[in-house]
């Protein structure tokens, strides 16, 4: 349901108004995958009825729909198709869940006047397409947009109902002919870059009312309650809920001094939740609060400032020369503008964007992106060339920009879906069900035992809460804490801490290259110019080349701008500009030296005496034109011409293949691709240039006149730009480790796939005595099916990829004999997604290099791994890999800022390191919660065990002994038992992401017998005593207190507790030895010192815990050497099912098929291999 993901939310409507649709990737939401939606309308007698529900069940009806709104829909309103709905139902559902998330929101109305429909004849275009509707929508269709519903009373007053609901930010308005709601930024479906341009003339007044009655405010609003309603949301939350009908029950049964307790407790807990809400939500609120007066163009001329609250889709924005915050999402159509985009891609290297060029191509903001201004960055400076003003006219607004959906996934994160989580809520369900036996089995004993019903009554309910640990969620929460502290400590941070656990559970990992895996900088290792049809000799000094095409390609074909006297750019414009020794000049200065306006102007350096004899003097180079790099394109070019020059000559860099396959056969040699090969095998990177003349006059206006497609044509080949990039000197160490945990990593990179082979080689991704394949897809054409082939590739390290050959050979990991590495290109990835959709899992599951990717290949490639079921990791430096970081499940940005929306973790560190530390922390994180959750299960199944063996002798234990049960012993111990850190070094094995397994089920029923066991034998041995008294049946609880049963059963429950603490505070392999965690090591050694002094001589504490006090020492000796048994057993217990019982169970039972798809092909894949050793397939 994020914006663009679902175009119209239905078709033709079923029955009831029920739809059900199928949405596309996103990467902010790549979970959903089907939207149903259903309407309701009024029903007076549902609506009785729900009343007198309500009245008959005292209003309990209110608090459970107040839980679960779609129940009190249901009971209130009655069915009814989407045209008539009041209140709709939004049912949601994961790719990878079965079960349905149900939302409910109410159809709004707004009524719009019959003659604000009336398009004025100014806003028709040419090609009488209605330039007041967004997009390009004929005027027919254009009024049956907005208003789209009529009602009696509205058409007797001349005016039509807008409908419309808003879900999570975004406004969905009722189309009447398609019988669905549709997302307004989809309004703009269809529109093309003529049609943007045709919007230079603004919006009047009439067309401007419209739309913002259709689209709503330009604003992206947090909601910020109020204290009063985070109080009653938190007071009706479950857990409180459930807290608050305890504290009632304790009062009842007169555990005042317990019921305080817990009452303050979650008082403090209560107010500390609101504080850091409402300080969370004030501060995403500012972050994002953006209003500004900004100047509009209306027809006529005129201009109008309004506040950007009030812009609207269609609207033309004047940007100043200064810049400053874009407060929507806009198309440039006329000047250029300097951009910094950190605060949506952590990129912070300033962007140049130049003007969309006009054409029939439909509009769209990620393929345009070098001529989108984003919402919410930063204008450095903006320039006009053509015209007095830099115009932009506005696409989107509010929750529908780029900031707008990266707002929502904060607000509306992706849920996560994961095995602990859902055997975590059935198994609370299991003890409640032990409970309600439990309950059974007190009520019948309290009766035998002739106990007034009421206290009969209160007695089985407080067993509930003894059973169902009130405190699991708090503690649960505690160590994704620990662990999100200790990330931060080490440079990592997280905005999204249930994705610590993840990390754990990560069995790939993808790798953006250039800045992730090798260094940020590159360095010129020379040129290799071209005579005739034949490289020259490379030319380690660019800046020796003789003045002549390449040199002023080299020094004009680039996006580089002067910001505060300064150059900014892309790092390898930079360097290579730096590499001829020419001066960026803008400006008057540039429009002076060349007598008329000019983009910018390229000054040569100052000639060098061996240089004087040079056949043409160096003369500034103008740059009139501009195409900048695109990502999907691969290249980018210039326009540029200098004094005396009759006609302006055109300048392209990119990709060698591209360039090559736009240059004029003739002008590239016949070991091109030969060429190329040395350069990449070594590990460069390479780009090619090229150029051609062309026949117009050398104007400003006359470039700005050029269509890509015309200066691309007929070019000529220049020469190559060979650049260095070395490895990052962690990044082989890295890939070894955690390819020698048996985790898979995978590059996912723009660069030519030769120079990503040999960096996979040389950083030990794919080792050196492993198999490469190429995978090379054909389309179909010329009636020829589509067909793949396959070229081995000859394993060699590169010395370039590391420091020397020695070191790059001495990373050395396993090699799997069963499987090949694959290299593919995103052409291929395309054609192998159209053509070989069954032949892609195989490929995905044997792929590690996938290069020349464009950024919305990199989402698909996570999204189609996440559907092969592997949990996937992703690491980049967030500038074309966005999409994919926020898709994977444990997305991870090399940025400097603190925190970024981008991903879910931040690491200011420049290196991959931050990966494994992630997984370490993620291990570690799940690791404990297993023991915490066994541990909080424990207690409270031990307690329980301690209640039911008082309920059947009519007693219990005392108000001051629950307390220092739950409060001093128990919280103290669960608190500081999730503080250990994680193992230092990575292992094989992981932490297992069930809860409801045999190994932990099995621990949990042994230690409780085991617990059962020392307690009924504590019960028995002190019931054997010649100086035992039985206490008084008669008296109930806890009027009968103090009594020896009581006494023996608390003591020795008591050491219980520490025992289990200590026995599933398990360090190695996941987490660190017991004792380096010295605050958890302290509280057990003191409650243990505190419980022997307690046993031995309880002094004064025996007064307020009701006591009896025991004279025997040999019977106190002999319950401490009981208490030394449940040690001993506890901790033999975990180490034998640790040890033993997964060889038992591999001998009891076959291995099953693994569920996992991923390692059904893995066991496909290894009883026959593929792909085929050589030669093509179809």
């Amino acid at each position: 349901m994020s914006a663009d993901s679902s175009p119209l939310v239905g078709n033709t409507p079923a029955s009831y108004g029920t739809l059900t649709i199928e949405t596309s990737l996103d990467p902010l939401n790549s979970s959903v995958s089907s939207v149903r939606l259903s309407g309701y309308c009024g029903s007076p007698w549902r609506v009785i009825g729900y009343h007198v529900v309500v009245w008959v069940m005292a209003g309990i009806p209110l608090l459970l729909f107040r839980w679960k709104p779609a129940w009190g829909v249901w009971l209130r309103l009655q069915p009814c198709n989407l045209a008539r709905a009041e209140t709709l139902v939004i049912e949601i559902r994961d790719k990878e869940d079965s079960s349905w998330q149900r939302h409910t929101v109410q159809v709004q109305t707004e009524a719009i006047s019959e003659g604000s429909l009336e398009l004025p004849p100014q806003a028709q275009a040419e090609d009488g397409q209605s330039q007041a509707a967004v997009g390009a929508v004929p005027e027919g269709a254009w009024k049956d947009t907005t208003p789209l519903h009529r009602r009696e009373e509205a058409v007797r007053g001349q005016q039509q109902v807008l409908r419309y609901y808003l879900f999570q930010g975004q406004r969905y308005v009722w189309i009447e002919t398609q019988q669905a709601f549709c997302q307004v930024s989809l309004l703009d479906h269809g529109r093309t870059c003529d049609d943007i341009h045709h919007s230079r003339s603004g919006l009047s007044l009439q067309d401007q009312t419209v739309r913002r009655t259709i689209y709503g405010p330009n604003v992206i609003s947090v909601p910020v309650k109020s204290y009063p309603q985070l109080l009653l949301d938190e007071a009706l939350n479950p857990y409180y809920g459930f807290q608050a009908f305890s504290i009632g029950l304790w009062l009842a049964d007169h555990y005042y001094w317990y019921a305080l307790c817990i009452f303050l407790v979650s008082s403090v807990s209560i107010c500390l939740s609101l504080y850091k809400t409402r300080k969370q939500s004030q501060t995403l609120r500012d972050m994002v609060k953006l209003s500004v007066q900004v100047c509009v163009c209306r027809p006529g001329g005129e201009k109008e400032w309004v506040d950007s609250s009030e812009l609207v889709p269609g609207d033309c924005l004047m940007l100043p020369q200064e810049g400053g915050l874009m407060p929507c999402d806009a198309a440039l159509v006329a000047g250029e503008c300097m951009v910094n985009e950190s605060s949506l891609t952590g990129e912070s290297i300033p962007v140049l964007k130049t003007a969309l060029l006009e054409g029939p191509v439909p509009y769209c903001p990620e393929t345009h992106r070098r001529h989108t201004l984003f919402c919410g960055t930063l204008i450095l400076q903006a320039r006009a060339f053509v015209g007095p003003h830099v115009l932009a006219v506005v696409t989107r607004t509010g929750f529908c920009t780029a900031k707008g959906g990266l707002v929502s996934s904060i607000l509306h994160p992706r849920p996560i879906n994961f095995k602990f989580y859902k055997h975590s809520m059935k198994f609370v369900a299991a003890l409640s069900v032990l409970a309600l036996l439990g309950t059974i089995y007190s009520i019948f004993i309290l009766h035998r035992n002739r106990v007034p019903v009421n206290e009969i009554v209160i007695r089985a309910l407080d067993l509930v809460t003894v059973v169902v640990p009130p405190a699991l969620p708090a503690a649960m929460t505690v160590c994704t804490l620990y662990a999100q502290s200790r990330l931060q400590s080490q440079g990592v941070f997280c905005i999204h801490p249930l994705r610590i656990n993840l990390g754990g559970k990560l069995r790939l990992v993808c790798f953006d290259k250039t800045g992730t895996l090798t260094e940020d900088g590159l360095d010129v290792m020379g040129v290799v110019p071209l005579k005739g049809q034949a490289f020259l000799p490379l030319v380690p000094e660019p800046r020796r080349l003789p003045m002549g095409p390449l040199l002023r390609a080299l020094a004009t074909c680039h996006a580089l701008s002067r910001l505060q006297d300064t150059p900014v750019g892309d790092p390898m414009d930079l360097k290579m500009v730096e590499s001829t020794g020419w001066v960026l000049e803008e400006g008057p200065a540039a429009d002076s030296a060349f007598g008329t306006q000019v983009l910018a102007v390229m000054r040569p350096p100052v000639q060098e005496p061996q240089l004087q004899g040079m056949e043409e003097p160096p003369l500034p180079v103008s740059i009139l034109g501009r195409f900048p790099f695109s990502s999907a394109l691969q290249r980018m070019n210039v326009v540029v011409a200098w004094l005396g020059a009759t006609q302006p000559e055109t300048y392209v860099k990119g990709s060698p293949e591209l360039v090559a396959s736009l240059c004029n056969p003739e002008t590239v040699p016949t070991n091109f691709a030969q060429m190329l090969q040395n350069y990449t095998a070594a590990g460069y990177r390479v780009v090619a240039l090229a150029g051609k003349p062309l026949p117009i006059a050398p104007s400003l206006e006359a470039a700005q006149q050029l269509t890509r497609d015309t200066v691309e044509r007929e070019l000529s080949l220049l020469g190559l730009l060979v650049m260095r990039n070395l490895l990052k000197p962690q990044t082989a160490p890295v890939i070894r480790a955690l390819r020698n945990t048996c985790l898979r990593t995978v590059m996912v990179t723009g660069d030519n796939l030769q120079t990503a082979v040999t960096v996979a080689q040389s950083c030990g991704m794919v080792g050196t005595q492993e198999h490469l394949v190429i995978v090379h897809a054909t389309p179909p054409e010329r009636g020829q099916p589509a067909s793949l082939e396959f070229l081995p590739v000859e394993s060699s390290v590169a010395v370039n990829g590391a420091k020397d050959s020695d070191q790059a050979a001495s990373y050395v990991v396993e090699r799997d004999p069963r499987f090949s590495h694959l290299a593919l290109s995103g052409f291929t990835f395309g054609v192998l997604m159209k053509h070989f959709p069954k032949l892609l899992p195989k490929v995905l599951v044997q792929g590690t290099v996938f290069a020349r990717m464009a950024p919305e290949q990199k989402t698909q490639l996570v999204c189609e791994l996440q559907k092969l079921q592997y949990c996937v990791g992703m690491c980049g430096d967030g500038a074309n890999d966005c999409g994919a970081l926020k898709a994977a499940d444990v997305g991870i940005s090399l940025s400097q800022a603190e925190a970024s929306v981008v991903s879910p973790f931040t690491s200011s560190m420049a290196s991959i390191e931050c990966v494994p530390m992630v997984i370490r922390e993620g291990r570690c994180s799940l690791d404990t919660s297993f023991s915490v959750f066994k541990y909080m299960a424990l207690y409270s199944l031990t307690q329980f065990m301690s209640v039911l063996i008082l309920y059947t002798i009519n007693t219990n234990l005392g108000d001051m002994q629950f307390l220092a049960i739950d409060l001093v012993i128990t919280t103290t111990v669960a608190v500081l038992m999730s503080r250990t850190g994680p193992a230092l070094a990575l292992g094989r094995a992981r932490p297992p992401g069930a809860l409801l397994s045999v190994p932990v089920l099995s621990s949990l029923l042994l230690q409780v017998a085991l617990v059962a066991g020392v307690q009924l034998g504590g019960y028995f041995l002190t019931v054997a005593q010649p100086w035992f008294v039985p206490l008084n049946r008669t008296v109930p609880a806890p009027d009968n207190l103090p009594n020896y049963e009581n006494t023996v059963v608390f003591s020795v429950s008591c050491f219980q507790y520490l025992i289990l603490a200590a026995a599933v505070s398990k360090g190695a392999p996941f987490r660190r030895p017991l004792y380096t965690n010295v605050p958890f090591l302290v509280s057990l050694l003191f409650l243990g010192s505190l419980l022997v002094g307690l046993l031995l001589a309880p002094g004064l504490l025996r007064g307020p815990l009701m006591l009896r006090n025991i004279a025997d020492t040999c019977f106190k000796l002999l319950l401490l050497g009981l208490v030394a048994f449940n040690f001993v057993g506890a901790f033999m217990l975990e180490s034998v099912l640790d040890q033993c019982l997964p060889t038992c169970l591999r001998w009891l039972r076959p291995k099953r098929a693994s569920k996992k798809r991923f390692k059904q092909l893995e066991q496909e894949l290894a009883e026959q291999p593929w792909p085929p050793p050589t030669g093509p397939g179809r």
